[in-house]
């Protein structure tokens, strides 16, 4: 009868360790790789002659997007390796153009690709603020 106790009391202290460890254990955020775009052009005329120009081209801003979420969300803990991600971001944020121009498109998924949230900004940092919070909405008991 001592055994049954004591493999019982072994039972429960093993589900009661591996359940503190998994509640330990940080949300998982994918950010998908952000095609930025930008350009820009302008005309200048001197006595007559007149010169213009343009240029554009991609400005990838997955790191930045990747700082920002640390900087903001550091409960969360962001992953390259989308196969273990709970929750994937995507973020479109517009740069080289004036501050007010800007526009901050986010969609926050879940694991089985469902669209949680998706939301514009002119504020890169209320893009991920919003995300974030899209998240502990989804994961409070």
């Amino acid at each position: 009868m001592d055994y049954f106790k004591w493999l019982l009391l072994g039972a429960v202290l093993s589900l009661l360790v591996s359940y503190s460890v998994a509640g330990d254990e940080k949300v998982r955020i994918f950010v998908t790789d952000s095609d930025s775009w930008t350009s820009g052009r302008g005309i200048v005329g001197v006595d007559g002659l007149l010169v213009g120009g343009g240029d554009g081209g991609a400005r990838p801003q997955t790191a930045e997007i990747i700082k920002t979420f640390n900087q903001r969300c550091p409960e969360f803990t962001i992953t390259m390796k989308q196969a273990k991600a709970d929750y994937i971001i995507l973020l479109d944020h517009e740069g080289g153009k004036a501050p007010v121009l800007r526009d901050n498109k986010v969609v926050v998924f879940d694991r089985e690709g469902d669209a949680l949230y998706s939301g514009s900004t002119v504020i890169l940092g209320n893009a991920v603020k919003d995300a974030c919070n899209a998240i502990r909405k989804t994961r409070v008991p």
